[in-house]
């Protein structure tokens, strides 16, 4: 088996939460990282044995590192993706792929020119129910998607925050944070090709003063349409509708209600960097128990409804309800290294890649250009739910 040497750019909570799948799979090595918190590369070296800089192009000028795994701050994406293929490194960024459509395109040309790979994730459209949803669609059994709702209330507002994350300009707030999960699964589902989209978000407390709400009506060009309902004020929590799991997995407690703004009592930056990688408040994230999710979620086909479960797939049929279950998940987010590692290995091309990311984030800076002009945003960037 070839094994896949894979550099980290970013050492935070995105790589944290990706560690365990790295660690977990026989096909991925953690070579090298890069991160300018001294606490977090000394970790680093203590799990995975593998060498530390502060620098991207320090990083990219290993020799052994075959590909990059970018989890940097938005707002250093597309620097970093192209910093990266100018060293014919393969790259994994996060979402969302960048804050502008023209830096999408710049990222698309320089691993084009340079002939590497790139893949944009994770987001929950990977998530294996949300897989096996798109599979159920794809089979035509179900007849053609109509409508799809998508529903998340969270207390994503009130986890410890550095000031510049309150700033939509810099990749702050709700849309470039939680909609780009949303926004994927729902493209994934209805076909990919959005055609207009209508929008308000909401900024309700002045202490964090950023979109932390949105509401979307979006179309499809194949008629479809789709509700997009996100809250991170932490008030109600849509995980009761999921069996009190929680969107990483893990069994949640609902006597914990409030926990999010009780932890923010004191210096919010401080917490922050205490629960960091590497922080000695650092604490690896809870096994998963189920498959990750983001809320609730129902798509509306002409024969039945099909609701992603973090167990398995609901169908609601003309005569009969199912619930066809999943096997437990090996690793958090092992779909994310699956996609990537094909690409790179076996050259199958990547649903997840540049032209599909664009899309995503075209609709996400769509939403926020409907809330300000308060009218309809017709989309001209988007790609069909089928890698190419």
């Amino acid at each position: 088996m070839n094994k896949l040497k894979i550099g980290i750019a970013g050492l935070g909570r995105a790589f944290s939460v990706m560690a365990e799948s790295f660690a977990r799979d026989p096909r991925i090595e953690l070579v090298a990282a890069a991160d300018p918190r001294g606490e977090a590369r000394r970790q680093f070296e203590i799990d995975f044995h593998g060498k530390t800089c502060v620098g991207m192009e320090e990083l990219c000028a290993l020799r052994e590192v075959e590909a990059v795994y970018i989890a940097t701050p938005h707002q250093f994406h597309a620097r970093n993706t192209i910093t990266a293929c100018s060293f014919q490194k393969h790259v994994l960024v996060e979402k969302p792929m960048a804050l502008r459509l023209e830096d999408c395109r710049e990222m698309i040309a320089a691993a084009e020119k340079a002939g590497v790979q790139l893949v944009v994730g994770h987001s929950h459209s990977f998530d294996l129910p949300i897989l096996e949803t798109k599979k159920l669609v794809d089979s035509g059994s179900f007849g053609r998607v109509r409508m799809i709702t998508a529903l998340n209330y969270t207390d994503f507002l009130y986890r410890p925050r550095r000031p510049e994350e309150f700033d939509t300009a810099n990749g702050g707030g709700a849309v470039f944070n939680q909609a780009a999960h949303q926004v994927d699964i729902v493209r994934l589902l209805g076909g990919g090709k959005l055609k207009t989209l209508r929008a308000m978000t909401g900024d309700w407390d002045p202490s964090r003063p950023t979109e932390g709400a949105y509401s979307v009506l979006a179309t499809f060009e194949n008629g479809a349409f789709a509700n997009l309902a996100y809250s991170g004020y932490a008030h109600f929590d849509s995980d009761e509708f999921c069996g009190w799991t929680g969107e990483m997995g893990q069994k949640k407690n609902p006597d914990s209600y409030g926990a999010a703004r009780k932890l923010l009592k004191g210096n919010e930056a401080e917490i922050k960097s205490l629960r960091n990688y590497g922080g000695p408040a650092y604490t690896t994230p809870q096994p998963s128990l189920h498959h990750q999710h983001f809320g609730v979620l129902i798509v509306s086909c002409e024969k039945a409804d099909l609701r992603p479960l973090p167990e398995g797939v609901m169908i609601y049929g003309d005569a009969e309800k199912r619930l066809d279950p999943l096997p437990a998940p090996k690793a958090p987010r092992a779909e994310v290294i699956d996609e990537f590692y094909e690409a790179v290995v076996s050259g199958k091309p990547p649903l997840h890649g540049g032209p599909w990311a664009m899309a995503t984030l075209e609709a996400c800076l769509a939403i926020l250009e409907s809330a300000r002009a308060k009218k309809e945003i017709p989309l001209i960037h988007q790609t069909s739910a089928s890698p190419t």
